[in-house]
């Protein structure tokens, strides 16, 4: 077995001021799988065999059945570690991203990528500090609810009432907990990418330049105005290389010195940016890395290319974000309420967390989208693949062209196919590559009920609990959701409709729908003269009467304003009303 690499007493050059090492995050919020057989009580130990046997009977990638007979887990279950490895992947040019659905286990994944996901698997989620208030939580859920205990921190409820994020870990918690386990694993994943000095015993290691690139699936460095850098040209050890020749190994445990000092160097860095905690116990959920406590004062780490935009705490309201609003190309919807949030847009990554009570439509989510600790949300997503953890009564109108993932303890939820449409939208799915033609928005697959990543024993003591699956949304309330004309004034698109087919019941109700809700210009007389006569009648000051008579005029032009909004079901148009666009007089008459 290959021993774990220690310190050397050479002495390495000092990370630039300039460069910071930061985690790559995408493995670790989108890369972790609830699957019992991945988690290795010595993950050194058991990746060395499962590396040398894969290597001894394939070549330096790895396909489903290989993967599903080493590890004696399910082809289903390889394949989703496939997939979930190709979407977290920072190469956009390796052949597992680039391969078609139908071509991803002749492809296969890269043997050293495959063992650093699998490595990662050990890995346990910073979570958030317990409540201190009691009363709140009670007020929150019902005592009957399964999110009671510690999950009833991160309830919707409670959040919209401490408006705060405070109970939540922020960016910089995050980097810092990931940075940690990376500090204190180092060794071990340096080993797994190393090679033994032929003729000098197991003990001399040495990585090459292309191992050493390996490690950007987890790590990648940054520069003063720029994105990232390769590893090898951050890195002196493999500086100044003959470009003409390849670049000579180095020592492993040259490599990791000159590693520790940066993540030490980043750490302190990171550690600088959040001020002091309030006083607590640590709230670190890897048991074996010490984190600070969470707490009101935790700051986000500084907007740049590498960090999600966020929407948080919208409640009430609509919400609408467009390709150029965004600058980035990853996304976190957080603790929103009774809302309509449109994000028009092509993203790669996207993560809803604590909403209740709203509908949420994303664009294009080319990579991976992740839905946690939700209750009554309908989400609408066109997306590679989208994960459901921890969720109750939720509706997913979904055009996937992966297996929906459901984990945790979810209670009643539904899927149903993609059900609405804007005018860039197939623009959109081409830039980010999802395929119309591939909809698996009804074959689901559940994982365990506990997550082993976030060391929570469920409420019920249950240990591996299969998680609940979702049930179809009934054909018969099924119609599709029109989404008012945001980018007039815009450069527009060819979209005319819903990419995605739709099957016969789900076709035929969404039309017998349509055409029942199509009033007829008789119809709409009779409408507007009975609200007429409301408005008459209605027990108000004349001046609220007009305010109220305004506001309804300035709905109606609203709703008319495109031809792509009627004709409107019921329910969309009560949606539509918590949060049309409004004057200060047309939004007091709504209110009042």
């Amino acid at each position: 077995m290959t021993d774990s690499i220690g310190p050397s007493t050479s002495t390495i050059p000092n990370p630039s001021p300039t460069t910071l090492l930061h985690p790559q995050r995408e493995p670790f919020e989108h890369g972790l799988l609830p699957i019992q057989k991945l988690m290795f009580t010595d993950p050194l130990h058991a990746l060395t065999s499962l590396k040398q046997k894969l290597v001894s009977s394939s070549t330096q990638r790895v396909d489903s059945a290989a993967l599903a007979d080493a590890l004696e887990i399910s082809l289903d279950h390889a394949r989703l570690v496939l997939d979930t490895l190709a979407s977290v992947l920072h190469s956009e040019s390796d052949p597992l991203v680039t391969s078609r659905f139908d071509d991803v286990d002749s492809v296969g994944a890269d043997l050293l990528d495959l063992i650093l996901f699998l490595y990662i698997q050990s890995y346990k989620r910073l979570l958030p500090r317990s409540h201190k208030d009691a009363a709140a939580v009670a007020d929150a859920w019902p005592s009957t609810s399964a999110f009671d205990g510690y999950l009833s921190a991160l309830s919707p409820l409670q959040l919209v009432r401490c408006n705060t994020r405070r109970f939540m870990p922020s960016q910089a918690d995050e980097e810092a907990h990931q940075l940690s386990y990376l500090q204190k694993h180092l060794a071990n994943i340096l080993s797994l990418l190393s090679e033994p000095v032929e003729g000098e015993g197991e003990e001399s290691l040495v990585i090459s330049m292309e191992g050493f690139e390996h490690l950007g699936f987890l790590i990648q460095f940054e520069d003063k105005g720029s994105d990232g850098v390769f590893l090898s040209q951050a890195a002196p050890i493999f500086a100044n290389s003959d470009p003409d020749m390849p670049a000579v190994p180095v020592p492993a445990s040259q490599v990791l010195d000159w590693l520790l000092q940066n993540i030490a160097s980043s750490l302190e860095h990171v550690t600088e940016k959040n001020p002091a905690k309030e006083n607590g116990p640590p709230s670190g959920s890897d048991q074996d890395v010490a984190m600070a406590d969470t707490s009101p004062s935790s700051v986000k780490a500084s907007p740049s290319v590498r960090s999600p935009c966020f929407i948080e705490g919208v409640s009430k309201s609509s919400y609408v974000k467009q390709a150029s609003d965004l600058k980035n190309s990853s996304l976190k919807v957080i603790n929103c309420h009774d809302s309509v949030i449109y994000i028009l847009a092509p993203l790669r990554y996207a993560t809803i967390y604590g909403c209740s009570d709203a509908t949420i439509v994303l664009g294009a989510v080319g990579k991976a989208v992740r839905v946690e600790h939700c209750e009554r949300v309908h989400v609408i997503v066109a997306a590679k693949q989208v994960c459901i953890a921890n969720c109750r009564e939720c509706v997913f109108f979904l055009g996937v062209n992966h297996r929906p993932l459901i984990v945790g303890d979810n209670h009643k939820l539904q899927v149903a196919p993609y059900n609405t449409y804007y005018s860039r939208l197939e623009e959109h799915m081409t830039e980010v590559g999802i395929k119309a033609t591939i909809n698996r928005w009804d074959d689901t697959l559940e994982l365990g009920m506990v997550d082993p990543h976030n060391s929570l024993s469920h409420p019920a003591g249950v240990s591996d609990a299969q998680a609940e699956s979702a049930t179809r949304l009934d054909p018969d309330h099924f119609t599709k959701f029109l989404i008012p004309n945001w980018l007039a004034g815009e450069s527009t698109g060819s979209t005319k409709d819903n990419p995605f087919p739709l099957t016969d019941p789900y076709l035929t109700s969404q039309q017998k729908n349509v055409n029942a809700l199509s009033p007829t210009e008789e119809e709409e007389q009779h409408n507007l003269g009975e609200i007429k006569q409301i408005l008459r009648e209605a027990p108000l000051e004349e001046n609220l009467k007009r305010e109220l008579s305004c506001a309804l005029v300035y709905f109606r032009d609203w709703l008319y304003v495109s031809s792509t909004l009627l004709p409107v079901p019921q329910a969309q148009l009560i949606s539509f009303s918590c949060g049309f666009p409004s004057t200060p007089n047309t939004q007091q008459a709504a209110d009042k």
